[in-house]
Order: structure tokens, then C-alpha cells, then sequence
């Protein structure tokens, strides 16, 4: 993600220089929204009612009232039933405290909406000039950084190089006799110089800054000792509701350790800390967090602490290191033929995904429908936000002349937005820097190697996202939940549409899970855990399915199109299909109804298959099971595919819809400031579109083979392998590019400021699934599997060279990487879908 343009949904970033405005540093207690006080003590006087009947208007109102407020209980209301327990609120303990604050370098926090949030900050300097490193940004220009170990419970090792320094973060956390709920926990950070030349004499003194945060408000006390520190100094103590009391000390051993250099003034009542901790490199600091302080013993407490600073920590953590390898070893086992600097990066990408979770709480806005502003202020004021969002129902004394002059301020404003109900999300996250939050597309795929590693955590990941879910079945495909989430969306991009869907991609990993129940390939407790789960998700995975079969629907049978293309757009050259994930991948030039999307009536075949298998797995076959299998069988005909999306010309398979190709941009002069015109790219269109197959090979046209509708004894088949090894369409010797060098519209810009995206560049989750269908042909009996062999073997081997060899050049897994040189591109540390890397190490595929 190059160059100073946002353009795409994943490219929504604030710029990293912007003055280094540090919101996510800013802990405050939350205040109020404007929007939700009321002014009793405005003057109604002005408010005038006409002479009308009043019955009858009072009639009309209560109709529009409640049509509108079925409308908004609809978008903002979770689905529920009888038996539809929530998932979120009973969090494990075990993973109560954890990094999961991924938008920082190193960021601690428990999973409750309201927590003590710990940080490292550390002074670097660029072009002479100081700025404090803290949230993670390629404007600090780290040499590298990322978790090279991480098991997502208890322990992670992480390594950053800034210029010549070395820091180690390693976290450890462990649940002793008298520790508080959740447990205790230590960081540990190593300084090391990596300048072999600097003598002893010139060697730096590096200064590091750790602070510890209430966001419920609550006072955080210094302690007395912190002008004389020794070994396992108390640094501060409290105390919270879900813990109990708790303190903080510091272990150092440091060589010519500087002193300990903190304000000789605090604020009373402070919410929040920050300890200056100086010292000549190397040197190494132990932080110990240690809770329920007030429930065990004075030697029980010492004893508690000691095991984790010091030559105890370091055992421990000697241990955790060992148990890592171990189970990476026995989830993944990878083939001979790999090195140990392959290895080492395979155990980097799970480490630095797993790391990469995130606890989120906050409220998403929502697009409002546009219905009239009467309307829409009448249910805001009858009811309130908050009580429509709680299901409450209004008092009749709501129906007041007074309450109509409460005009909401996000209408004033022309927003028109209302608040998703205050949710949490537990969730992965594609990348630290650029996409610290939760993404609907990307998170199917990130479960698919997370369920391998820990399947209770996949399941509690995926719970959290099905718990995100309103009435109607629709999940807001971007979650912005939180003041540190929305420090790195433009405001412009913030809203979500309920109209607007994204790719189902959690009945990947379901699919997988189910597949997995039929194989034995789980233990007992394993399996209680899932069908448990998959119980209790049923009437959710209805729902969400319910959803996406009705409202993206196309006119003909069996035909579905994604919602939300701007059919009016004047600037784009291709309207872009951001509910897709595919952004600005080639469709049909004029977006309407008539449109069929090849790659949604592929998911909704895996949506509607996983609901059968799941139906049949909990016996319920006989009641609900039915209606998806027919819709699985229809949506798997091949001789109906074929006459949908089938074209004999090309021997491809294309989206449908209102095309022409004879589209373009170009520079035209438009009014502007000051009497001075400019210029800007508008888009021209010189031939009447017609319906027709939209002729752009690409990873789009490859969906029924990577979803493996094609019979292996097919000659459309023979086609699709043709395809995918032809160079001049979509093989490289660093894996198969997004859009074939063929099409008219291959690496070319969307607008002035839109680089193309899904137009040539490499990506790793479709690469994966293709080399996935390439690994099931070549075990297929059929005239093609030798070539299918062959085809997998070098694509799978292009693969893991050109994203080994990136890692060992820059130090970090990319968004997408150059289809000419194998180069990485847009965002770095991204190591979301690109860590599938290690299920193409392990040769893990899903099978059904």
C-alpha cells in the first residue's frame, strides 16, 4: 500500500506523519455523547402546531413511528431465541489477560470492556529529530518487528530492531495459588546493542518508557519505593472489581544502571502512569504484574513474584520456548525438503497471527436507509438510541410536543447514522499498522490455521463474530469498535452498510471443522467442544445464511449479486465491488440488478453445503437439512453453471451483467476556486453497454474450480489448468496473479488516486485455495491429474522461495506481492491470510 491515496476499503489508514497525534496514548474515561443528552430546559414556546386534527395526526405518527422503528430494531438488534445463549460475556479466565492490544509494539489488556491497559514506549530518532515509538507505523521505520513466538494464552517472544538497537518483549503469564481472576503476568525486555564496531566506552544508554492504564477510571497509587529501587521494587497498586487488589514491580539487572528517573509530581486520583526506566546497553527489565494481593500471604505473594522475574522467569520462559516448538512440530508437520530458515519463518507466522489478536469493544455506526428526515428524527425522539437499541418499549408520555424539537445532531449534520449496540469482539486482526481491527473477509481465513494450532480459541473467535449479528442476519463486515481501532480509519470510511454483505468466509474453517468430526481427527473432549458449539450456532449460521440467500439475490434462479456498486459513479473507471473483498476487481461496467457474480453463488454453495453437513451432524436433517441440501445440489449442477457463467470463446468462466469494454478515464477540465478551472479524471463511456459475459480472466473465473464443481474428467477442466499455467494470463514464478495480463483493465488505475489493487498483484488466501483444488485433481483418477501434479508442485514451491526470500530481505510478511519481480507490496507486518504460507509448508488443505 504505496503512495499517499486511499484507494480501496483495505487501504483506509490515517497517514502515520500526521504530527503524531497519539490518540490511542489518550486514556480518558468516557464521556457522554452529545447525541444522547437531553435539554429539558430548552424554550418550547417557538414550536407551533397547526390546525389539524390531532387524532388523526397522532394516528399517522404512531404508523410511522412503528414501521420505522421495526425498520431500525431490524439493524441494530442482535438475533436472539430460545436458544440462542450469547457467546460473549463468560470469557475463560485462561485468556482473560493477554497482548491484545496489536495496534502497539507491545500492549497488554484484559478481555473486559473497561480494563487496566499496560504499554512500551521507547524515544527513537529520525532524520535528528526524537519521536516516541508506540503505535506500530512504517513511519518509524523499524528494520523489523513481530512475534517470533506466540501460543496465544500464556507466552509470546517478540523482536524489534530500531537502527542499531535490539529490544526482546517477552510476555509470560501464569495463575498460581492466591492470584487474582485471570491470573498474573510479567514482560520482560531485553536492550541489545547490534553494532558490533561501538566499544565499551561509546556504548548508548537507551531509555524506556512502560505505562500502566485504568480505563475504568480507577486511582492508580505510587509506591514509596521508588526513590530507592532494588531487586523487585513495587512500582504501583490498586485495586479492580474483577480482580481484586494488585501491584506492579520492577526486577532490573542492567549494566552502570542508570536510576530510575520519574516525575517527583502526580496528579491525585490518576488513572494512569508512566515509569522512565534508563540504562547502559545491554540490559534487561522484569515488569511483574501479580493480582489478588489481598488474598494470599505475605511468603505466598514473594514467592509468586520471584517466579516471575529473574533466573526463575528466565527457566520458564525457557520452557515456554520449548513447549512452542514442540507444538508447532506436532500441529504442522512440515516436509523434508525445508530448511531451517523456512521453518523458523513458519513458526513467525503463526506466532505473529496468534499475536496478532485483539480484544475490541466499542459500538460500529450504521448507514440509515433513506427515509425521510421527519421519520427518521420522529423514532429518535419518541424512543432514543439507546432505548430502541435495548428493545425498550416507550412510555406514552414519549409522544410530546417537545420531544419533536430534539433534532439529532448526526441529522444536522447529514450523517445519518445510528449506533450498533455496545458489542466486543475477540478477533485476529490482517495486520498490526495498517488493520489493528476486525475484518468479516479476512477472518475466515486467518481461522483456518488458528483452528490447528488451538481450536478453543478459534471457537471463541468465531463466536465473537456470530455474536456481532442483528435480527436480520447481517454482520457489519468492518468492525471499528473502540477509540484505538477508529485513531486509524478516516472518518469518511467509517460507516457500514446493512444493505452490504462480505464474503461468508467463516464456513471455511466450519466446513473444515465438520469435515474434521467425520475424520476422527479430533479428541473426545475436541468434539464435545464443537458440536457444542455448532448447537448452540445454528440459529445464528440460519440467520446469517437466511440473509445473504434473500437480500443478494439476483432475477434469475440461482443468481446472486453483491450489493452496493455505485451506479452513478462518474470518476471510477470500474465501480468498485468492495462488498466482494475483491475491491476493485473488473465487473460489469454499468452495476444493476441483472448482474450475477460468479464468486458469491460460489460461497453461497460453501455457505449452503457447510449448513447441510452441519444439519445432518446435529440430526436435523429431517427439519432444516433438506432445504439446504437441494440448495447445495442446485448450486453444484454443473450443466446449470455452465449455462450461467460458462463462456465457449474464452473457455472461462465470467461474471454476467451490463458491459461494455470501450470505458475509460480521461482528463477533463471542471470548475473551480477562484475562477481558475481545474482538471481532474472523469470517466468516459463510448459504446451502449449490453448484457453480456464481463470478459476478465482472473481470480474471480476460477472459483468453481477452486470450490471443485468441475468433474475431473472434464475438458473444462483441461481449460482451467490451461488458464492458471498460461504466463501470459495469470502463472508467475512467484504464484498466480489477480487479474490476467489479457484484460483490458490489468494494472489499471480505478482513479486519479486509485492504484490498482486486485488488478495483477499476488495474494496469498486465493492463492492458497487454488493450490488447494490443484492438490485434490492431482489425487483425482482423470486424464488430468498429472498435469494438476505437476502445475501444484511448482506453484506451491514459487510460493514459499518468493515469500521466504521477502521475509529474509525486509524482515516481514506483505499485503500482496509484484507479479514481475515477486516483490512485496502494500502493507507490511501483514500477517494476516499471508501466514496460510505455513498451511502450504504443511501441505494443509481442506478436504470434503
Amino acid at each position: 500500500m504505496t503512495g499517499s491515496g486511499r484507494r480501496s476499503a483495505r487501504s483506509r489508514i490515517k497517514s502515520s506523519t500526521d504530527g503524531g497525534d497519539d490518540r490511542s496514548l489518550r486514556i480518558e474515561k468516557p464521556k457522554p455523547h452529545p447525541q444522547y443528552r437531553r435539554d429539558r430546559n430548552r424554550d418550547h414556546s417557538l414550536i407551533r402546531i397547526p390546525s389539524v386534527n390531532l387524532k388523526a395526526l397522532l394516528g399517522f405518527g404512531i404508523v410511522l413511528f412503528l414501521l420505522v422503528l421495526f425498520l431500525i430494531h431490524h439493524l441494530i438488534n442482535p438475533v436472539e431465541g430460545p436458544q440462542t445463549p450469547r457467546f460473549q460475556g463468560g470469557h475463560k479466565e485462561s485468556l482473560y489477560w493477554g497482548t491484545y492490544r496489536p495496534n502497539v509494539y507491545l500492549g497488554i489488556r484484559a478481555r473486559t470492556p473497561q480494563s487496566l491497559v499496560a504499554g512500551l514506549m521507547w524515544p527513537g530518532v529520525k532524520d535528528g529529530r526524537f519521536s516516541m515509538r508506540h503505535v506500530c507505523q512504517d513511519a518509524d521505520e523499524l528494520k523489523k518487528y513481530g512475534w517470533m513466538r506466540h501460543n496465544g494464552r500464556d507466552y509470546g517472544h517478540q523482536e524489534l530492531v530500531d537502527q542499531d538497537v535490539t529490544l526482546m518483549t517477552s510476555f509470560f503469564k501464569s495463575k498460581e495459588d492466591g492470584s487474582g481472576y485471570g491470573g498474573d503476568w510479567t514482560v520482560r525486555i531485553d536492550v541489545r546493542n547490534e553494532n558490533p564496531k561501538l566499544s565499551e566506552d561509546l556504548q548508548q544508554t537507551a531509555h524506556l518508557f512502560f505505562y500502566l492504564a485504568d480505563e475504568d477510571g480507577n486511582a492508580l497509587s505510587l509506591s514509596r519505593d521508588l526513590l530507592d529501587i532494588h531487586d523487585n521494587s513495587l512500582l504501583a497498586f490498586g485495586s479492580r472489581n474483577d480482580i481484586g487488589s494488585w501491584h506492579l514491580h520492577l526486577a532490573s539487572m542492567v549494566r552502570k544502571f542508570g536510576r530510575l528517573q520519574l516525575s517527583d509530581t502526580s496528579d491525585d486520583s490518576s488513572n494512569i502512569l508512566v515509569f522512565q526506566i534508563s540504562g547502559s546497553v545491554p540490559f534487561r527489565a522484569d515488569i511483574a504484574f501479580v493480582s489478588g494481593t489481598d488474598l494470599g500471604g505475605n511468603s505466598r505473594l514473594k514467592d509468586r513474584l520471584n517466579s516471575l522475574t529473574g533466573t526463575l522467569l528466565t527457566t520458564r520462559l525457557d520452557e515456554k520456548e520449548r513447549e512452542f516448538d514442540d507444538k508447532f512440530k506436532n500441529s504442522f508437520s512440515l516436509t523434508d525438503e525445508l530448511d531451517f530458515e523456512s521453518i523458523s519463518i513458519g513458526k513467525a507466522a503463526v506466532a505473529s497471527l496468534m499475536g496478532g489478536i485483539g480484544y475490541f469493544y466499542g459500538q460500529s455506526k450504521i448507514s440509515l436507509p433513506k427515509t425521510s428526515d421527519k421519520i427518521s428524527v420522529g423514532i429518535l425522539t419518541f424512543c432514543g438510541i439507546e432505548e430502541v437499541a435495548n428493545l425498550r418499549t416507550p412510555g406514552a408520555g414519549c409522544f410530546e410536543a417537545e420531544v419533536v424539537s430534539e433534532f439529532d445532531d448526526h441529522f444536522k449534520s447529514g450523517e445519518r447514522y445510528i449506533s450498533y449496540w455496545p458489542a466486543e469482539l475477540y478477533t485476529a486482526v490482517p495486520s498490526r499498522p495498517f488493520f489493528p481491527r476486525g475484518f468479516l473477509w479476512d477472518e475466515g481465513f486467518h481461522q483456518l490455521l488458528i483452528w490447528r494450532w488451538d481450536i478453543q480459541i478459534c471457537l471463541d473467535i468465531v463466536g465473537h463474530w456470530l455474536d456481532l449479528m442483528n435480527v436480520e442476519g447481517w454482520i457489519p463486515r468492518e468492525q471499528i469498535l473502540g477509540a484505538e481501532a477508529l485513531s486509524k480509519v478516516p472518518e469518511e470510511f467509517v460507516l457500514q452498510h446493512p444493505t452490504n454483505g462480505n464474503p461468508p468466509t467463516l464456513f471455511l474453517v466450519l466446513r473444515d471443522l465438520v469435515f474434521g468430526m467425520k475424520k476422527n481427527k479430533f479428541t473426545a473432549a475436541e468434539r464435545d467442544q464443537i458440536s457444542s458449539f455448532l448447537e448452540r450456532a445454528f440459529v445464528r449460521l440460519e440467520a446469517w445464511f437466511q440473509w445473504f440467500n434473500t437480500t443478494q439475490s439476483g432475477m434469475a434462479t440461482s443468481s446472486y449479486f453483491w450489493h452496493g456498486r455505485d451506479n452513478t459513479t462518474t470518476r471510477e473507471l470500474n465501480a468498485k465491488t468492495l462488498s466482494s473483498g475483491f475491491d476493485d476487481y473488473p465487473r460489469a461496467s454499468h452495476p444493476g440488478d441483472e448482474e450475477r457474480h460468479l464468486d458469491l453463488r460460489c460461497w453461497m454453495l460453501l455457505a449452503a453445503d457447510c449448513m447441510y453437513s452441519i444439519s445432518k451432524l446435529l440430526r436435523k436433517e429431517e427439519e432444516l437439512g433438506k432445504e439446504y441440501g437441494s440448495t447445495a445440489k442446485l448450486l453444484s449442477d454443473f450443466a446449470i453453471l455452465n449455462q450461467m457463467h460458462f463462456d465457449d470463446a474464452y473457455g472461462a468462466y465470467f461474471d454476467f451483467g451490463n458491459h461494455t469494454e470501450k470505458v475509460r478515464l480521461s482528463w477533463q477540465e471542471v470548475g473551480g476556486t477562484n475562477h481558475y478551472a481545474s482538471r481532474e479524471l472523469v470517466r468516459e463511456v463510448l459504446e451502449r453497454p449490453r448484457l453480456r459475459f464481463v470478459p476478465h480472466i482472473g481470480y474471480v473465473s476460477l472459483f468453481p474450480f477452486m470450490w471443485r464443481i468441475l468433474p475431473p474428467d472434464s475438458l473444462i477442466l483441461e481449460k482451467q489448468l490451461d488458464l492458471i499455467s498460461n504466463r501470459s494470463i495469470l502463472w508467475t514464478d512467484y504464484g498466480l496473479r489477480s487479474l490476467s495480463k489479457t484484460s483490458s483493465m490489468y494494472m489499471k488505475r480505478n482513479t486519479e488516486h486509485d492504484p490498482p489493487y486486485w488488478r495483477g498483484p499476488i495474494w496469498m488466501n486465493m492463492n492458497y485455495l487454488i493450490l488447494s483444488s490443484l492438490h485434490h485433481y492431482s489425487k483425482e483418477n482423470g486424464p488430468y491429474k498429472d498435469k494438476a501434479k505437476a502445475m501444484y508442485s511448482d506453484l506451491r514451491s514459487n510460493l514459499i522461495r518468493n515469500i521466504v526470500r521477502n521475509y529474509q530481505q525486509t524482515g516481514y510478511f506483505w499485503e500482496q506481492y509484484d507479479q514481475k519481480k515477486g516483490k512485496g507490496k502494500g502493507a507490511r507486518v501483514f500477517t494476516g491470510w499471508t501466514s496460510l504460507v505455513l498451511l502450504i509448508m504443511a501441505e494443509a488443505y481442506s478436504e470434503w
